[in-house]
């Protein structure tokens, strides 16, 4: 037991947070596997994503405990991983086997990640969770503190994060590419799942291989009904965040690493109105951001649900997903979902497009990665830390996101926000959404030996 003890304290005291990783250029050299030993996984959702995270954590280390509140999808997974010991309730796994695991992975339900992955951090591991990082802001933050508390390797799963070619947008528009950025539009084909629902009345039972009180986990209790799981939960306010909350960690991430896009100072939404149960099938929604640094202040405009920036600012229609950086020299496309596709990425001036390939001047250096978990397993066994980290970018990104949830609570009433505190002063209603109530048995504040 001293040894193992004596190894992760190695594990956890040189993955500091910092920002060494992105001014020196890459990941550092990493220890060899013999000087830390093989890193011990356990991976709480094994289903959906989170069976490729778990894939991922196992051709990294080893999988010693894997949890889900499906039988059929823990089955499956016991299948592939048959020496990982299973569970149904996250905090008994983590009570029972956390003397043997090292990191842990977060593929949950969006109302789950925060208690989970404080849980982890709480408890001295490196940490993965999938995006968005958390449901609410406020969360966001706390989880950006434990980590920081912690000294452990952390990490979101906006995978496009470890994309040179979005990496390599940033890095051009930063360095003045397109001139000085006064907007940014950014818009997704989603939500692909109900919404617009009014709550269920009908009484289904529970299936027999779901755990439903399990799956509520910290939210308030509901009878169990198939509009809700799987899969439709993220339409549904008190367990998902939408369509901007489940796929702006993607779409907007370039446009968020090339401006520092944080700390909104106001945002209000145009929706198709909601009844507080489920998320507006549409909506649009407006952020402005304060002038940073050398960046002067910019309007961001968020489009779902059939919502699109005007054909006018495309040089050859609007593509399904994507971003559009408009700056005073000319405008950045970035198509698709991730930010990835270096054939249809480039400049927009004039109504000509030059592809992102083509683009010679400026000259910009970015960090190449290689791959995303495999950044974050760099981190784990010594390395600098992982660009999503939940300090410095995840909890960040996360906060810019969820704040649009505000607005659309809010639904026409323009939110003026205090970033510092965490207050919307003139929007009390949405206090909740910023800092949800949890049911007993669910904290982000774990004492240990009393989960």
């Amino acid at each position: 037991m001293a040894q193992r003890t004596n190894r992760r304290r190695f594990i956890q005291t040189t993955a500091a947070a910092g920002v060494g990783f992105w001014a020196g250029g890459g990941v550092s050299p990493r220890p060899s596997r013999a000087a830390i030993d093989e890193i011990s996984f356990a991976c709480i959702g094994v289903g959906g994503k989170g069976s490729s995270d778990s894939s991922e954590a196992g051709k990294n280390g080893n999988i010693v405990a894997i949890c889900d509140i499906d039988d059929r999808r823990l089955g499956s997974a016991s299948g592939k991983y048959p020496n990982a010991k299973k569970y149904h309730d996250y905090r008994k796994m983590m009570e029972q086997m956390g003397s043997s695991i090292d990191a842990v992975t977060v593929s949950t339900p969006d109302h789950t990640h925060a208690p989970a992955a404080s849980l982890s951090l709480i408890m001295g591991k490196a940490t993965f969770t999938q995006k968005p990082l958390t449901k609410s802001i406020y969360e966001a933050r706390v989880l950006g503190e434990l980590a920081t508390k912690a000294n452990v390797a952390t990490q979101m799963g906006n995978q496009g994060t470890a994309n040179s070619t979005l990496r390599r947008s940033a890095a051009l528009i930063k360095a003045g590419a397109i001139g000085t950025v006064s907007e940014v539009h950014v818009w997704t084909n989603r939500p692909v799942w109900p919404q617009g629902l009014d709550r269920p009345t009908d009484v289904h039972s529970i299936p027999d291989h779901i755990k439903w009180d399990l799956f509520l986990g910290p939210a308030p209790a509901r009878p169990y009904h198939p509009a809700y799981q799987p899969f439709k939960w993220r339409g549904w306010w008190d367990f998902g965040t939408g369509a901007l909350g489940d796929m702006a960690c993607h779409t907007l991430n370039m446009s968020f690493m090339a401006l520092n896009l944080r700390d909104p100072t106001s945002v209000v939404a145009e929706t198709t109105g909601h009844n507080k149960e489920t998320y507006p099938a549409a909506s649009k929604i407006n952020f402005e951001f304060p002038a940073i640094g050398d960046r002067p202040a910019v309007k961001m405009i968020w489009y779902d649900g059939g919502n699109k920036p005007s054909a006018d600012l495309f040089h050859n229609g609007v593509p399904k997903t994507g971003a559009l950086v408009v700056g005073d020299k000319g405008s950045f496309l970035s198509p698709g979902d991730y930010g990835s596709d270096a054939s249809k990425s480039g400049v927009i001036s004039n109504g000509e497009f030059t592809p992102l390939r083509s683009i010679k001047d400026p000259e910009v250096e970015y960090p190449v990665s290689p791959g995303h978990f495999k950044e974050w397993v760099a981190a784990i066994e010594g390395g600098t830390p992982s660009l999503s980290n939940f300090p410095n970018y995840a909890g960040p990104l996360t906060e810019t996101i969820l704040l649009g949830n505000l607005a659309v609570w809010a639904d026409g009433k323009k939110i003026e926000w205090d970033a510092k505190n965490l207050v919307a002063a003139n929007a009390p209603e949405v206090a909740h959404i910023v800092k949800p109530e949890y049911r007993d048995g669910y904290t982000m504040d774990w004492k240990l030996g009393a989960t």
